[in-house]
């Protein structure tokens, strides 16, 4: 089998710089310049444009390294799916970012659309079930348009509605709008998407619900994520 080759092969900064670097743009709410300063402190001189070009780099690249890896060794997210919908604007036009979210609050799917009608919905349901499957349960708001897409796609019973039923899918949208509000808003509608989806990926690996365990459990846990995205693409 052919050795995979490395996506650092070009550029002639450490992958350990560039993954710090992406790691804290894409995970933590820093502008490219905060980034810039804090590398500046590290001993690491780059402009806040060469942290942009790493990211649109190498986000993406990493957002498929850590997918891959986590449906390999990941338990079904099949059970239960919170489905929720964001307004997003760009350049002062309304857009919808379409999230579908697992029983444990793994974010499994992102889409951006311009409408929020049932062909819509339609098509951000048939594309998160084509990678991830049909759940068994799907839980919504009010919302008919999710009414009208699950009833196509012979689902419209075993909707779940009620009044605090989806708030692990409002949740979920948090930790965005804290980087939306950082990057002071999106100029076009692939970079949201691309954005969302990296963006999704990198807060999963990262979401360690530290509420749920213990303080030794959770800098073990800590420890092991990280380790793991130091190794991403490791020669």
């Amino acid at each position: 089998m052919p050795k995979k080759r490395s996506p650092f092969r070009y550029f002639k900064t450490s992958p350990e710089i560039i993954r710090l670097a992406v790691m804290m743009y894409i995970r933590f709410p820093l502008s490219l310049r905060n980034v810039e300063d804090l590398l500046h402190e590290r001993g690491v001189e780059v402009s806040h444009e060469t942290v942009r070009c790493w990211w649109n780099r190498f986000g993406p690249i990493f957002a498929s390294e850590i997918r891959k890896r986590r449906v390999q060794g990941m338990r079904s997210s099949r059970w239960r799916w919170h489905l929720d919908e964001m307004f997003v604007k760009i350049n002062g036009k309304q857009h919808y970012l379409w999230r579908a979210v697992d029983h444990e609050g793994e974010v499994l799917e992102s889409f951006v659309t311009t409408t929020r009608d049932r062909k819509a919905a339609l098509k951000f349901l048939r594309k998160s079930m084509k990678r991830h499957g049909r759940p068994v349960d799907v839980v919504t708001d009010r919302l008919r348009t999710y009414g009208a897409a699950l009833k196509e796609m012979g689902r419209g019973d075993d909707r779940q509605m009620g009044r605090w039923s989806n708030n692990r899918g409002e949740n979920s949208h948090l930790p965005f709008r804290r980087r939306e509000r950082a990057m002071q808003r999106f100029r076009q509608m692939r970079c949201l998407q691309k954005f969302a989806s990296v963006h999704a990926s990198v807060h999963n690996h990262f979401n360690l619900e530290r509420g749920l365990s213990s303080r030794p459990i959770f800098k073990q846990n800590r420890a092991a994520a990280l380790a793991e995205w130091r190794g991403l693409f490791a020669a």
